[in-house]
């Protein structure tokens, strides 16, 4: 039961971060307060729909527990209040978007291994838990998917955590505490890739984007 309680609290923050992610780029777009609930939404939750229905899981977490719909309307009231001070106290979208893709491929790998599915499966499937709702995100906003150019890394860090899981749990080493440090992984991995620039590399001969 206490493990339980972890799990459900972590999916609860990756849930409030991508949420903030959703909402500050709603903020962006200059859209009204309709518009940032749809983004804080699909941000938060695109993702682990996509997940619980592969899996079976059904209906969806998201469909079935309050706190996982009353999760992003709080950080979408946040944004809608303060988002200058919320955008000033970290580097904006990109550091909020860093902390979910690390909790999300973490819990989507834990959940999917739970239900029974292979490692290499779990991790596909961790992958997109953590990239659908910002793939969603990018799409309604108007913006080409981040993960379609992989730009400063990040579909690479999602994957990474994900085998971690999936590591972990093929050395039967299981809890929250391979979990956090899985998603601590990844979002190191981001991290570190926005502060210095790394990307994945391009076809030959095939330059930036403008």
């Amino acid at each position: 039961m206490r493990e339980l309680g972890v799990q459900t609290l972590l999916d609860l923050l990756g849930i409030f971060v991508f949420a903030l992610s959703g909402a500050l780029a709603a903020v962006r777009q200059r859209l009204d307060v309709v518009g940032m609930v749809v983004l804080a939404e699909i941000t938060a939750l695109g993702g682990g729909i996509v997940r619980d229905l592969v899996i079976g899981a059904v209906p969806p977490a998201a469909f079935t527990s309050l706190g996982y719909v009353l999760t992003p309307l709080a950080a979408t009231v946040l944004v809608f209040h303060w988002h200058p001070q919320v955008a000033r106290l970290m580097p904006a979208v990109m550091f909020f978007d860093a902390a979910g893709l690390g909790l999300f491929c973490a819990t989507g790998t834990t959940k999917a291994l739970e239900h029974g599915l292979s490692p290499l499966h779990a991790v596909l499937l961790g992958v997109i838990t953590a990239i659908g709702g910002g793939v969603l995100r990018d799409m309604l906003s108007g913006q080409i998917p981040s993960v379609l150019y992989d730009r400063q890394l990040y579909a690479l860090p999602a994957l990474v955590g994900a085998a971690a899981v999936a590591a972990g749990w093929a050395a039967d080493l299981h809890g929250s505490a391979v979990t956090a440090a899985a998603a601590a992984l990844a979002f190191a991995l981001r991290a570190l890739a926005m502060r210095y620039g790394w990307r994945t590399p391009r076809p030959r001969g095939v330059t930036d984007r403008p």
